[in-house]
């Protein structure tokens, strides 16, 4: 959650194919705008109303049954709890959401967990955070440990007790995100260096079982005193047919030698676990660890896993020989043991204008949501036990200068995709339309091969130099038909969503708004479903624009208004959102 910084049984059980029979059978029609838990994510007060960087994970053995994640705020102190002028993260709270669906996203409900807790220090007076309720991922206070974002979610079957793993008894569903201590000293530390990945995982697909049906967080990455493990990525082997069923994987950038945004040894290093993510292996370097002119960095990876069990990691970096940012794939035949070199696959153009605010890349204007051009990815991979899987492998990210006025060309979603394993990809330009800006683009193929989803937030103007005119942002899914010789169709829209002002989003710092890295789409046979930002019920603060604008102007005056005195009850309510669609 990096605003922080800111500044073996191979056979699917009968049980699991009438699971999945029923369970598309009931998907039913096109459910669009459901709220992110159902009941809603509180209103006011700022920061217990933020959350963003959605992730989404279906079962592929019953697709009835989806979980969610994001960076979730609701038991964090509220601004007046202190300076009204600060809104900082609560020391030791947990920022880690989870949230399931039963009845293929028609409804979503958020667990209550016990751990650190200041949902209840809403002010005036200074409040001391305590073990109470919260909406985050447990067991993390416990083990000296805080959940920190960057949530990503998989589920895949459920280990045997002899080895091995089957659908037989259901589904396991992992969830990895960033760590910190809860310990600020060092040795009280639960590990060393500054972020760690962790993940945890549960058999419990309704949410109801309390901290018990959650396993203790697992910490993946080997850290050291200078390490800064960041942008994760994981994913479950699916398909019961694979030699490698079962296997879970784990991807992330490791900043080196210093804090993130100070050091520039970035490697991309892969992790994986055999036996139902109890443990994972030492790490396998993908690329080189420098980041400088001739090399460029490399961040964003995303895994998935084919029927023949190859594990394809996909990641943002740099052409060495073109010096232009790229998408670069790596791949093993041997379940994670060695890869593949990495090879360039497609060359990208990065969206986003520099900020100096947030020393980032910003998609909407000065002091605005920041952006990236990580690539998403999907594979007909036929889970859970699809006879004729056609592994057609899709990629997307948001590609293309960003315009500074309504004559340029906007960003686009571009996408390539493969039907031959990887070896080769064709190209699509742009599967959103020329009038869109799609931010944060995410894809989803049917494991059957058949359809295409994406889904992005569309900003709706150029980029923009003032803070005093609204950014209007929206939630966009679209989709393909995939021909009998693999080749996408016409994308077309079945999902536009109510527009909202990104200003009245936010950083806990207030200098900047922040809407997260990330969309997720996810995918059943004929069935599609996405999470993506929304900020439809946020309320933009001109006290906040002006300060923001003077940070721009480097203006000596600029203060923090007081948000509880200054601002709509709303400012910062920015929500998550999932729709489910259907085709035809």
């Amino acid at each position: 959650m990096v605003d922080a910084v800111s500044l073996g049984g191979r056979r699917l059980a009968l049980a699991g194919v009438l699971a999945l029979a029923f369970g598309l059978a009931s998907v039913g029609a096109a459910r669009a705008d459901v709220q992110v838990p159902s009941t809603g994510s509180p209103v006011s007060p700022f920061s217990q109303n933020k959350s963003n960087e959605p992730g989404l994970a279906v079962d592929a053995a019953n697709p009835q049954i989806l979980a969610a994640g994001a960076n979730e705020e609701r038991d964090m102190e509220a601004c007046a709890a202190g300076d009204p002028t600060t809104c900082p993260f609560t020391q030791g709270v947990g920022s880690s959401g989870i949230y399931f669906s039963g009845d293929g996203g028609g409804s979503w409900t958020e667990p209550t967990y016990t751990g650190w807790s200041a949902r209840d220090c809403l002010g005036p007076d200074p409040c001391q955070p305590q073990v109470g309720s919260i909406g985050t991922l447990p067991n993390y206070f416990e083990q000296g440990l805080v959940s920190d974002g960057d949530p990503s979610l998989a589920f895949g079957p459920q280990p045997l007790p002899g080895g091995g793993f089957s659908y037989a008894n259901g589904a396991r569903l992992y969830y990895g995100n960033l760590t910190a201590n809860f310990g600020t000293t060092r040795t009280d530390q639960t590990f060393k260096g500054f972020e760690a990945i962790a993940v945890s995982h549960t058999d419990d697909l309704t949410g109801t079982g309390g901290n018990s049906a959650w396993s203790n967080p697992v910490i993946v990455s080997r850290q050291n005193a200078a390490l800064f493990s960041d942008k994760d990525s994981i994913w479950a082997d699916n398909y019961s047919n694979s030699p490698f069923f079962g296997n879970l994987y784990v991807c992330n950038t490791a900043f080196r030698s210093q804090e993130k945004g100070n050091g520039i040894a970035e490697p991309i290093v892969f992790y994986r676990s055999t036996d139902g993510g109890s443990t994972f292996s030492r790490p396998v370097q993908l690329t080189p660890a420098t980041g400088n002119g001739q090399t460029g960095g490399r961040q964003g990876c995303a895994i998935r896993t084919d029927s023949q069990g190859r594990v394809y990691v996909f990641w943002s970096g740099t052409d060495i020989h073109t010096r232009n940012g790229a998408v670069l794939l790596a791949t093993s035949d041997n379940g994670g043991r060695t890869f593949t070199r990495p090879r360039v696959i497609s060359q990208v153009t990065p969206v986003g204008i520099f900020d100096p605010i947030q020393a980032d890349v910003s998609f909407d204007g000065d002091a605005g949501a920041r952006t990236d051009s990580f690539p998403s990815v999907d594979i007909a991979n036929g889970a859970p036990d699809i006879s004729k899987p056609t592994d057609e492998i899709v990629v997307t990210w948001s590609d293309g200068k960003t315009p500074t006025s309504a004559s340029d060309p906007n960003e686009k979603a571009k996408v390539i995709y493969s039907t031959n394993r990887g070896r080769s990809f064709q190209t699509i330009d742009s599967a959103s339309p020329s009038s869109d800006r799609p931010d944060f683009p995410a894809v989803a193929i049917g494991p059957d091969g058949k359809d295409v989803w994406i889904t992005y937030t569309n900003f709706e103007q150029p980029f923009q130099a003032t803070t005093a005119t609204p950014r209007m942002a929206q939630g966009v899914v679209r989709h393909a038909s995939v021909g009998s010789d693999g080749s996408i169709g016409d994308f077309t829209t079945v999902e536009r969503g109510p527009s909202g002002d990104a200003r009245g989003s936010s950083a806990n710092d207030l200098t900047t708004e922040f809407i997260g890295d990330y969309s997720y789409a996810a995918a059943a046979p004929g069935t599609g479903f996405a999470v993506w930002n929304d900020v439809r019920n946020a309320a933009d603060c001109p006290a906040i624009d002006t300060y923001r604008q003077k940070l721009v102007d480097n203006d000596s005056t600029a203060a923090a208004p007081d948000v509880e005195a200054d601002c709509a009850p709303n400012f910062g309510n920015s929500d998550i959102f999932e729709g489910t669609f259907t085709f035809p």
